[in-house]
């Protein structure tokens, strides 16, 4: 099989992406790397050249900022790294704040190893853990995705000649073709989400610049605070972490330097909130969930 990683970044050092980690996590996987990496004020571009440069393709871009609507910017960024693979079975997608765990790598590499062949099979869908606040915590509310496709068929794919696969919307998940839903296989393996972990003051930074992208000047000025730090205390639900981060993490874990606690039997669920959690802990299923892929 021949696998290509892709992602894209810019301002990781200013907003304290762990893209390091994130392309790190992938690259055991893959064949190569492909990462688009936008016009930065910091030393982004640096950061990412040197991290494998033997397996590192890196595209330079500039985003277009005035894409102020649905957060597109971003799936045109994606679509950059995308569209730069040359052929192959698989790409493996990983956003600045998402990392692998290295005791997924066997199941990853043998679902694709087991779906190389069956071009029914546009994707592979992953579980998700959002971390909120710090390292100990998880989201455990609705507003949380629990699954979405990271790994999908390459541009001219051989085995579908006719598939096109685009990033969609604001680049959470794919589509192919004409707005049509993946068709994909669930996996026993986890996207670990960190975009909710940061220090407070870089964590509102990135809300005062990356809101930008979905929303205009008003809305802005209404809901995003000018403050020097991100208040963390304002979530509903949380839960406590008891697994272990990915390897190429603990680094960043341990320089963690600002406290948050959360009082774990503490929830904020409206009644309904409370009635969907029911059904979803008795069956697994989520009422009205959001399902940007087709399970086959």
């Amino acid at each position: 099989m021949k696998i290509t990683g892709f992602s894209f970044i810019r301002n990781a050092i200013k907003f304290d992406y762990p893209i390091r980690e994130a392309v790190l996590s992938v690259l055991p996987l893959v064949d190569e790397m492909v990462v688009a990496v936008g016009k930065s004020e910091d030393a982004t571009l640096e950061l990412v050249a040197n991290l494998a440069p033997q397996k590192i393709r890196i595209v330079e871009t500039e985003w277009n900022d005035a894409l102020r609507e649905g957060g597109r910017v971003l799936a045109e960024e994606t679509q950059k790294a995308y569209s730069a693979i040359q052929g192959g079975d698989w790409a493996i997608y990983i956003q600045g704040d998402e990392v692998l765990h290295e005791a997924d790598y066997p199941a990853i590499s043998g679902a694709m190893e087991k779906y190389a062949s069956d071009p029914r099979v546009d994707g592979l869908l992953f579980n998700y853990r959002h971390f909120y606040g710090s390292y100990d915590y998880i989201g455990a509310s609705r507003r949380w995705y629990r699954r979405e496709v990271r790994i999908v068929r390459p541009p001219h794919f051989a085995k579908n000649p006719q598939l096109k696969i685009y990033s969609y919307r604001d680049a959470q998940g794919f589509r192919k073709n004409e707005n049509e839903k993946l068709c994909v296989k669930g996996i026993d393996a986890s996207v670990y989400h960190y975009g909710w972990v940061k220090p407070p003051a870089a964590q509102m930074q990135k809300q005062q610049t990356f809101n930008k992208y979905w929303h205009d000047d008003s809305w802005m000025q209404k809901h995003i605070p000018a403050a020097a730090e991100f208040d963390y205390s304002n979530i509903d639900s949380l839960y406590r972490f008891e697994g272990t981060h990915p390897a190429v993490m603990q680094d960043r874990i341990q320089q963690k330097n600002w406290q948050f606690d959360f009082d774990i039997s503490r929830s904020r669920f409206t009644l309904k909130e409370k009635l969907s959690a029911v059904v979803e802990k008795l069956t697994g299923y989520r009422p009205g969930e959001y399902k940007n892929y087709k399970k086959i």
